[in-house]
Formats: structure tokens, C-alpha cells, sequence
């Protein structure tokens, strides 16, 4: 809800966005993650102030050779001014060492909480999240999102961190010095933070845009690269070549903008630490000439000047990282702030071995609330029974299939296995009973093994090969170069469709479910094949619940029951033999697609009503029973 509101608002008017998201509320969250790690960040922090303290003596022996040792001419205390010297710097820099071991132990850590989270919570996010979302967009955040953090946590956060502690440890002791010195010194500082604020409040929003054009140009480059196919087919080479040069183009416009900003910003900050070295300069030699201030006191006051201003400078450089960073815990935090819509309770229970006894009672379902796609669905598919739903397209069989899986959940009603109201089981114990071979062909880069097993990770040898025989992808596999250890390419591409098709039954029969759920899964295969699956799936469905949705009616003619649906409701139910001897819409479904059995009297306009599930004709009378 919250994550939701932030959109709209930033659609409509992109400048509240800060006032629902300000950066340091982003940051506290991220601090969050940090603190889990913090006897590192303890560590880390320590060395910081080890460091800061060593820092203000290097200005004090330069101060005292001045002072002391040059006028007394003490040669013999020279040797003793470069041992500490360099002693102080081996101290320094072994602190270092330590500071950015631990920062960036904590930094690594953080980075990958925070990635595993948010992978963790994509897979816990329902489907319908997916069906909104660009693929591009979310491998955005898992990778450039996350990579952009690191390098704010690890180095640049330390650093400045750093130089703020070690800022006020030496504007104590310049106060204790000489404060009417300090005064002046710290003149300058308030007019440095208003520049950071007011240069800060223009580049996130710029940052904002270059994360959006990131994630059009990630997008782009999924969509082309993962249809490289069609475009090829369709000679579309030099026109997709443009529109990635337009994208192209655009993200790096809006990353120049943001580069002009940073780049306007650093001079002015270079200038105001230029202008307090100035007064320092002046009235230091001032003071000196007036002997209110030693040559020496002078000299350590300009070196502390410089380490005063590290901070402004510091901050000056990476405040580009910490607004880009700030956009994207931006988009990390609003993904993980969505909520799924179907969640499993609290209190969920396991669903025992099923007998596959699936029911839907009055169930009302709709993905967009004005366009119901089922109303007062009831179905009671018994243990065992092969039901089969037909009707046009976008009557709401795949929607059937989908909340018997529970990928999405009812308005109104309720959908039972053995009695169980889905809604009271875990989904792990749900969908590991249940094979679902889908109209889309979904296979993994990896090998055939790895594809057909990932039904079932833990099946043995003789599983997987019983699988991938009843699925009639044994000899094909065979004949592949490595067997069942050949590496098939994203998606399958090196299958044919009807091969992929095979391996998707496979997979689904190697969990050796109570309870089939196939959607139009002999579509993409030959004749032959076709021919060979139905031999095997007549085999397999056998004290077995499945749920058919076809197109092809040559395929459920074997069903012991037909659902024909039209709108979200039955039209009629029966075996195939019966519905034919109704004459209704299943008979013209039938008769159009095998017109060789079409009666001398059939009408056309009939047909093409019935396939768009349009207005039926007023001679044809249609039961819902």
C-alpha cells in the first residue's frame, strides 16, 4: 500500500517523492542492515578515532621544530623528530588497514543480507508482481542497486566518517589554541553545507532519472536479447539497432546532466576552502606579526586547516555516490515494502498425501475488479476423474488452472483439495503435489537432467528415466551428443518445440502428482508426437485427478468429463459423445475444427460467434448445467 502511494505520487508530481522518502529515512533503514554487523562496524569506528587522535600530532612536531628546535639549534633532536615521524605514519597506516579491512567486511556482509533479502522476497512475491513488472528492471535491482551500495558502505562512508571525527577532535584542540583563529576558520563551513544541501535536493531527482533510463535501457536489452529470434526472422536488425541507440542515448544525456551538476558543485566547494585558507593566512600572519601567534602555531594551524576541510572536500566528492545510492535503496526498499497478494497464513498447515479431490464452490474470480473473468464457478472433479475444459479464448480455463495451484486467490468462494480449503495449507505442500505442464514451454539453462529433476531435485537415476520415458523423451535424449548430460541453452533453444514440450511433461511426471494440471500441453508438438504423448498420458492419468485445457479437441475426446465455459460460466458439461448428440456450442466448437463433418445446413456466422465466445444465436438454445 505504502510502496503504491509512493508511485502514484511520484508519477503525478515527482518533487513529493522526498517528502515520503527522505534520504536519511532511506539510510536509517540501510542502517539496519549495517547494525547487524556491528562488532566490525565497533572495530572499524575504533580505528577511526585511533586515527583521528594520531592526526593531530604530526601538526605538533612541525609546530615544535619550528618553535623550539629550529631557533635553539638542537641538531641532536632532529634524528628523534623523523623516528616519530615515521613511527606515527606505520602507526597510521596499519590503522588504515584495520579501518578498511572491517569497513569493508561490513560492507560486503550488508550487501549481501540486503541482496539475499530482496531475492528472497521476490520469490516469496505473488505472480501478479511479475505480470507488472519488466524483467530488466528487477535484475536491475539485484545487481546495479545493490553494487551501488557497496561501494558507499565499504569505502566512501568510512572515509568520511573518518574525516568528521577526526574534524571535531581538531576544532576542540583549535578552540583550546587560538578561538578567535577557529572562528574564522569555521567561517566558511555553514556556507559550504547550504551549497551541499541545495546542490544535494537537485541531484537526486537527476539520480532518479538516471536510474529509470538504467533500467529502460536493462529492459530493452532483455526484451531484444532473449527474442534475438523474431528479429532475425523479421530482419529487424538495424531496427532495433535504432531504438537501442535512442535509449542509449538517453541514459547518457540524463547521466551527463547529473555529471554537470557534481561537476558545478566540487569548484565552489574548492573555492570556499580556498578562501578560508586565505583568512587563516591573513590573520594568522597578523597575529603572528603582533606575536599573539608563534611561526610555528601558524604553521600547525594551516595544516589543521586542511584536515578541517577534508570533510567538505570528502563529502563534495562522493556526494554523487550517496545520491545515486539514496535512489537506489530507493527502489530496493520500495520492492521489498510490496506485499503478495496471496500470502500463505501464519498458521498454514501441511497438506497430507492428497487423493486429489478438487472442488470449486461458487467461486468468483477477477484480475481487474470490473472485468469479472469467473462468476459462481462450481466444479467437484472427483479422485481420479479426467475433466477436461474447453471453450474460446479468454473464457477462463487457464485462470481455473492457475487458483487450483493457488497462484492467485478467489474473490468470493472457495477452492478445496480433499477437502482442505486452499487458503488453510502451505504452498510448498500444495504445489509439490501437483504437476503442471503449461501452454509456454518453461525450460532453465542447464542440462536435461537439471531440467527434468527440478520437479523433484532428490529423484534417483531409474526416476528420471521412467519420466522422461512415459513422456516419450527417452530416445531423442539418447541421441543427444551427451545424453542426458547435454547442456540445452536458455530456454531450450537448441529443442524443438516439441522436444522442449516432452522434457515440461517429464519434469511434471517425475513428482509423480495425484493431481495433473495440463494447459494445452501437447500444443507445440508434431503429429507424432501428439500421437505418442496421448498413448502415454492415457497410461498416466490413471488413478490419477487431471485437469485438461485444450484447444484441440482431438485431444479430451477420452475425458470422462468436458466443462465447456464461455465467460467465467458452464455452458454445459458431458462426455464427448453426449455434448456432440447435444448439438450445442461444444458440437460447433467441434464441427469447426473438422469441417469435413460440418452438416449441409451449417452457418458460418455460427462458427465465428461461437470461436470469439460472442452473443450465440437465437436458434441455438445453450444449457448451463
Amino acid at each position: 500500500m505504502h510502496a503504491e502511494m509512493i508511485r502514484k505520487i511520484a508519477k503525478s508530481d515527482p518533487t513529493q517523492l522526498e517528502t515520503e522518502t527522505p534520504i536519511l529515512q532511506l539510510y536509517g533503514r540501510l542502517l539496519a542492515y549495517v547494525w547487524q554487523y556491528k562488532w566490525a562496524m565497533a572495530g572499524g569506528i575504533a580505528s577511526i578515532f585511533a586515527l583521528s587522535f594520531l592526526q593531530i600530532l604530526i601538526p605538533q612536531i612541525t609546530r615544535f621544530v619550528i618553535d623550539v628546535i629550529i631557533p635553539a639549534r638542537r641538531f641532536d633532536w632532529l634524528p628523534w623528530v623523523g623516528i616519530c615521524i615515521i613511527g606515527i605514519a606505520v602507526l597510521l597506516g596499519l590503522l588504515n588497514f584495520v579501518r578498511n579491512y572491517l569497513m569493508a567486511v561490513v560492507g560486503q556482509r550488508t550487501v549481501f543480507t540486503l541482496r539475499r533479502d530482496l531475492y528472497e522476497h521476490l520469490q516469496a512475491l505473488s505472480l501478479s508482481y511479475f505480470e507488472n513488472q519488466r524483467t530488466g528492471a528487477l535484475i536491475g535491482r539485484l545487481t546495479q542497486d545493490v553494487d551501488s551500495l557497496q561501494g558507499l558502505i565499504t569505502s566512501e562512508l568510512a572515509e568520511l566518517g573518518a574525516e568528521i571525527v577526526t574534524f571535531f577532535v581538531i576544532v576542540t584542540y583549535l578552540f583550546y589554541a587560538d578561538w578567535k583563529l577557529t572562528l574564522l576558520i569555521l567561517a566558511t563551513l555553514p556556507v559550504m553545507v547550504l551549497l551541499t544541501h541545495l546542490f544535494g535536493t537537485r541531484m537526486r531527482p537527476a539520480y532518479r532519472e538516471v536510474r529509470e533510463q538504467g533500467a529502460e535501457l536493462n529492459n530493452h536489452l532483455q526484451d531484444t536479447i532473449a527474442n534475438i529470434k523474431i528479429i532475425k526472422a523479421c530482419a529487424n536488425e538495424a531496427f532495433e539497432s535504432g531504438r537501442f541507440a535512442e535509449r542509449n542515448q538517453q541514459n547518457m544525456t540524463v547521466n551527463i546532466r547529473v555529471i554537470q551538476l557534481w561537476s558545478a558543485f566540487s569548484p565552489v566547494i574548492d573555492f570556499m576552502n580556498h578562501l578560508g585558507h586565505v583568512i587563516v593566512l591573513v590573520y594568522g600572519s597578523w597575529e603572528v606579526m603582533q606575536d599573539a601567534l608563534t611561526v610555528g602555531e601558524l604553521a600547525a594551524f594551516l595544516a589543521y586547516l586542511n584536515q578541517v576541510n577534508q570533510p567538505a572536500k570528502k563529502f563534495s566528492r562522493i556526494i554523487h555516490t550517496i545520491q545515486k545510492a539514496g535512489a537506489a535503496c530507493e527502489r530496493i526498499f520500495e520492492t521489498l515494502d510490496e506485499q503478495p497478494d496471496v500470502q500463505e497464513k501464519p498458521d498454514a498447515i501441511a497438506l497430507p498425501p492428497i487423493q486429489g479431490h478438487l472442488q470449486f464452490d461458487a467461486v468468483d474470480f477477477a484480475y481487474q475488479a470490473d472485468r469479472p473473468v469467473l462468476q459462481q464457478f462450481s466444479l467437484d472433479i472427483q479422485p481420479g476423474m479426467t475433466v477436461a475444459l474447453v471453450g474460446p479464448s479468454g473464457a477462463g480455463k487457464s485462470t481455473i488452472a492457475n487458483l487450483a495451484v493457488r497462484f492467485y486467490d478467489p474473490q468470493a468462494g472457495c477452492i478445496r483439495l480433499d477437502g482442505q480449503d486452499l487458503r488453510d495449507v502451505t504452498f510448498q505442500s500444495l504445489r509439490s503435489q501437483i504437476g503442471v505442464v503449461s501452454q509456454e514451454t518453461l525450460l532453465l539453462y542447464g542440462t536435461v537432467r537439471d531440467n527434468i529433476t527440478y520437479g523433484k531435485p532428490d529423484a534417483d537415476e531409474s526416476a528420471l528415466i521412467a519420466a522422461a520415458q512415459a513422456a516419450y523423451a527417452h530416445n531423442f535424449i539418447l541421441e543427444l551428443p551427451q545424453g542426458y548430460d547435454t547442456v540445452i541453452g536458455e530456454r531450450g533453444v537448441k529443442l524443438s518445440g516439441g522436444q522442449r514440450q516432452r522434457l515440461a511433461i517429464a519434469r511434471a511426471l517425475i513428482k509423480d502428482p495425484k493431481l495433473l494440471l495440463l494447459d494445452e500441453a501437447t500444443s507445440s508438438l508434431d503429429t507424432e508426437s501428439e500421437h505418442l504423448i496421448q498413448q502415454a498420458l492415457a497410461d498416466l492419468m490413471r488413478d490419477r485427478t487431471c485437469l485438461v485445457i485444450a484447444h484441440r479437441l482431438s485431444t479430451i475426446q477420452t475425458a470422462d468429463l468436458i466443462v465447456v465455459i464461455n465467460n467465467g460460466t458452464i455452458l454445459e458439461r458431458g462426455t464427448h459423445t453426449d455434448l456432440l448428440a447435444r448439438g450445442q456450442f461444444y458440437a460447433h466448437l467441434y464441427q469447426l475444427q473438422f469441417p469435413k463433418n460440418l452438416p449441409t445446413d451449417f452457418d458460418p456466422a455460427v462458427v465465428l460467434l461461437s470461436k470469439v465466445g460472442s452473443a450465440i444465436p437465437s436458434q441455438t438454445t445453450l444449457t448451463n448445467n
